[in-house]
């Protein structure tokens, strides 16, 4: 077999072990027989699309055993190189918990599914890579097959929001399903990134994101009905947050998928523009316990301005009877929480909704720009909180937040 490796100069980010022959393996089992290739690996993301680890696209020409030829492609998701810490520990992190959700959560909770005759796609499959000297995760590339983001800056309508929701009610019940037939989870899913280990990486991580914030905040239009609430919550939010994340036994409990957001679904569309399947992606961040961390996260991260706020209701009303319907369905044989009940851990775990405001909301809507990285999110230098000051003072931003903080407000949230 012939072969040759040709590195895009400008994805400088590529670990040296991503060449042509670590990946032939991974050609014999989604490809087969063929006898020559050519290897190409880029940037598979643009600046803000992806903050927490790279991705690439590995694009790879294959000549068949006769003769014909034909173009495959991966995504490919690796650690950053970088020298912080608290980083790399984070990375770990991820990508253990990643890994075992591809090998085997996810099989597991698609085969509750098709044990009662309906087949529920969560995402794309994975590979392995024999070769491979850092951690890593290997898919298949979605895009051939029709499945593409939306734009995350005008935010999902309500009938991609109604897909989006659907898929995560299935996802909520098998995996409620699933603990309640075969126990728990691993500790690190049950547990997540919430660990006490990670707290003081954690309070660190996010010290200079508060200063930019309250410094915008104190200039939002109406602020001074809810800032100096914002302000005295600062040094007890990462106490209230690890409050939130133990697991209360006498509430409907699932396994978040931690960051749910429209960058990390893909959509496919038939020709006249309805919507065929979703898929999810970036199983990077999961963590067993209440649901109104992902509903929150998804429904003020991701949905249109216009509906954002007016149509939250009707959203959780329209998820509590998807779940409904698949709980019944997998026979789950725990009480099946109401939709008061849904509401009442919306109201109870309400600070999700200022987390998800005043972190990923803010990196959702800014504009592509290069200096979007994670180096930035960390770090003090000058550029570093000009970055975050724009996150937090752009006009698309200040829209959003200024009426979602007073909303907030009125529902309790900002109460500890």
């Amino acid at each position: 077999m012939a072969s040759e490796a040709k590195i895009d100069p400008i994805a400088s980010k590529i670990p040296d072990w991503v060449q042509a022959e670590n990946f032939v393996d991974v050609l014999k089992e989604s490809v087969g027989g063929f006898s020559k290739m050519s290897f190409k690996a880029i940037s598979g993301s643009a600046a803000g699309e992806n903050y927490a680890t790279v991705m690439l696209r590995v694009n790879i020409e294959v000549v068949l055993d006769d003769g014909k030829e034909k173009t495959v492609s991966y995504m490919l998701k690796v650690p950053h190189k970088i020298d912080i810490i608290p980083m790399m520990m984070m990375q770990r992190n991820m990508f253990e918990a990643e890994r075992a959700m591809y090998q085997k959560v996810v099989p597991e909770m698609e085969q509750l599914y098709r044990d009662v005759g309906l087949e529920v796609n969560f995402g794309a499959k994975s590979y392995e890579v024999k070769g491979a000297k850092t951690d890593y995760i290997l898919l298949e590339d979605l895009a051939p097959r029709g499945f593409k983001n939306t734009n995350r800056l005008d935010g999902l309508d309500q009938v991609h929001t109604e897909s989006a929701l659907r898929k995560l009610s299935q996802w909520h019940a098998a995996s409620a399903v699933r603990v309640a037939t075969k126990g728990a989870y691993p500790e690190n899913l049950m547990v997540g990134f919430y660990t006490e280990q990670n707290r003081a990486m954690m309070i660190e991580m996010n010290k200079n994101l508060s200063q930019s914030f309250l410094q915008c905040c104190a200039t939002y239009d109406g602020n001074e009905e809810y800032f100096e609430q914002v302000k005295a919550l600062q040094p007890r939010i990462h106490d209230e947050v690890y409050k939130m994340v133990k697991i209360d036994p006498n509430e409907f409990n699932a396994l978040n998928h931690g960051d749910f957001w429209s960058n990390n679904m893909m959509f496919s569309h038939d020709s006249f523009g309805k919507i065929k399947e979703i898929y999810l992606v970036d199983f990077q961040l999961p963590k067993f316990g209440s649901i109104a961390q992902d509903l929150y996260y998804f429904l003020l991260s991701s949905t249109k301005f216009e509906d954002k706020l007016t149509k939250f209701d009707y959203y959780i009303k329209f998820y509590h009877e998807s779940l409904v319907e698949h709980l019944k369905l997998l026979k789950y044989s725990k009480a099946i929480p109401s939709l008061r009940d849904i509401h009442l851990s919306l109201f109870k775990n309400g600070l999700w909704g200022y987390i998800t405001a005043t972190s990923v909301m803010s990196g959702i809507l800014l504009d592509p720009t290069e200096a979007a990285s994670v180096e930035n999110f960390l770090s003090d230098t000058t550029e570093g909180n000009d970055f975050k000051n724009l996150l937090y003072s752009n006009p698309r931003y200040r829209k959003h937040i200024q009426a979602v903080l007073p909303w907030l407000l009125n529902r309790g949230a900002l109460d500890p």
